[in-house]
């Protein structure tokens, strides 16, 4: 009866069970109220934060050409990496996608939202004990939205326009209105550092909870508890090392051994078994995620209308998210976007495998020969076996795929973004122009598909400046559909996160924006001890 309890108890702590249910139980199993109300206060006591301990994670995703520059951030090891060390002006909400302050306390915009102003706390202090003004964030702006930057982060913030300071606010003066600028401003490549970053972007100096101790490039990273931290309520433990597990099933043997806490991009074919095992909980979250294969529109033979449409018909999505998912994810349409965003376009015809169409739209290409296929372990879970199931499917409408798997470590350098037909992913974006702006409009510079057209960069920045929600609507819709017709982008499926974590470790936050709690585990849980 005793566990039977204790384990309701610690459903109600969660969340999961309401008192009234567990005091009706406790009743029915002859428990005083003064004995079950005891329970329930222990079993709080259980869930709050506890401090200290070390955690290690075990990640895909980390090269030795990573830089702890924000702005060179491509994968998840630098960017849940930097997580723990540098912080943003604001958040999106894991509840309602809602910005939510961070390092700026507060923000107002004219009734035209061309002109921003955002205030930013006092009494923060960067890991060098050097206090963090203003002018630190400005020029952290200043910097991603030069044109001149490495920063992936400068589609999003073009159009920025003036940047000033004033007393404590820094004022964003926009060329055009944006009613989503706070939103946008969640980009994870935007960490404020000392005067922007312009002097030693890649010292990994930041606000962050944890500071820098160990830095060593596609093995590991570790981070340490900064005393002079300003809040409370994150950064629970006393150490973070993030190692570099490229493998799955090295990643998976390391959780279950306890050799880490918590491992990123669980394979989905291995989900049940792994969630079988002692001590091991799987996080699986619906996201705007996304895997895809990519072509290159200004690249032959990809630069053939007809020879885009037929690779797009030549795939099975339903297919693609049964058998390399394993159910864990929806079927895309060949656009970016689903039903997580605001003002989805849920009118577009769902694209189907079609071999005869695809056969038609080949042979009016006029191409010959075989197509080259790009891939690797670390563009996505299953994506080989993803990339060798295209093929099968395609064989099927007479085209001839030959899939060539490349290493992991330089994949992210020297496959994506520079070969003109690959796999890829992405994490997906806080609205529908954060999406757009980094990967579709002409000057993006994560434009992966080399998709330029001016009347599609012209929807884009109405829509943004569009304050009336319906016409905004259909502004989207218009993009969709030019994305999904004439770009390069095959996208079969929408990811589910799949995370894993040891039982020890506690406060996991459900986020859609990222995985691993949108890249915040390691700030965000604790590790129950006893």
């Amino acid at each position: 009866m005793s566990k039977e309890l204790d384990f309701l108890s610690r459903h109600v702590a969660k969340g999961s069970l309401s008192r009234r249910d567990f005091l009706g139980r406790a009743a029915a199993l002859g428990v005083s109220a003064t004995m079950a109300n005891s329970l329930l206060a222990n079993a709080a006591r259980a869930q709050a934060p506890q401090k200290g301990g070390d955690l290690r994670m075990g990640l895909i995703g980390g090269e030795s050409t990573n830089s702890l520059d924000p702005a060179k951030w491509l994968t998840q090891v630098p960017q849940n990496f930097g997580s723990t060390w540098g912080e943003l002006l604001v958040l999106q909400s894991p509840e309602d996608g809602s910005p939510q302050p961070v390092l700026a306390e507060s923000w107002e915009a004219s009734d035209d939202a061309k002109e921003w102003r955002f205030k930013i706390r006092k009494g923060i202090t960067f890991h060098n004990g050097k206090d963090m003004t203003a002018e630190d964030v400005a020029q952290t702006f200043r910097r991603h939205s030069d044109e001149k930057t490495e920063s992936a982060a400068l589609g999003v913030l073009r159009g920025l326009g003036e940047i000033a300071v004033d007393g404590d606010n820094v004022v964003f003066k926009l060329e055009h209105g944006n009613a989503d600028l706070p939103l946008l401003l969640t980009d994870y490549h935007l960490v404020i550092q000392p005067n922007g970053g312009y002097d030693k972007p890649d010292e990994g100096i930041g606000t962050g909870p944890y500071k820098v101790e160990v830095n060593e490039p596609g093995v590991r990273h570790v981070g340490t508890k900064y005393d002079g931290y300003w809040r409370d309520d994150v950064g629970h433990v006393a150490s973070v090392e993030v190692i570099v597990m490229n493998d799955a099933t090295a990643r998976m043997a390391a959780l279950q051994s306890g050799q880490v806490h918590i491992i990123n991009r669980v394979e989905p074919r291995t989900v049940a078994l792994l969630a079988r095992a002692p001590g091991v909980h799987i996080e699986s979250t619906p996201s705007k995620g996304h895997y895809v294969f990519i072509m290159h529109c200004n690249t032959a033979p990809f630069d053939n209308y007809d020879l885009r449409m037929a690779l797009k018909y030549a795939i099975d999505r339903e297919q693609m998210v049964n058998q390399i998912l394993m159910g864990h994810a929806t079927i895309g349409n060949d656009f970016p976007i689903n039903e997580s965003y605001a003002l989805y376009p849920s009118g577009i015809e769902q694209r189907a495998y079609d071999p005869d169409k695809a056969k038609f739209h080949f042979q009016k290409s006029g191409h010959n020969g075989s197509i080259l296929l790009r891939t690797a372990d670390v563009a996505f879970p299953g994506a080989v076996d993803a990339a060798q199931l295209f093929q099968q499917q395609a064989a099927q409408c007479g085209i001839e795929i030959q899939v060539q798997r490349e290493p992991g470590d330089g994949y992210w350098t020297e496959v994506w973004n520079k070969q003109p037909f690959c796999a890829s992913y992405w994490g997906g974006r806080p609205t529908q122009d954060s999406m757009y702006s980094t990967a579709y409009t002409s000057g993006a510079d994560w434009n992966d598909t080399r998709f330029f057209d001016e009347g599609f960069d012209k929807i884009i920045l109405e829509a943004r400046a569009e304050l009336d929600q319906t016409r905004r609507a259909e502004l989207y819709q218009d993009a969709a559909l030019k994305v999904r017709d004439d770009g390069g982008l095959i996208l079969p499926m929408f990811n589910d996160f799949l995370d894993a974590r040891r039982e020890e470790v506690q406060g996991w936050v459900r986020d859609p924006n990222h995985e691993t709690s949108n890249l915040r585990a390691a700030t965000r849980v604790w590790l129950q001890q006893g």
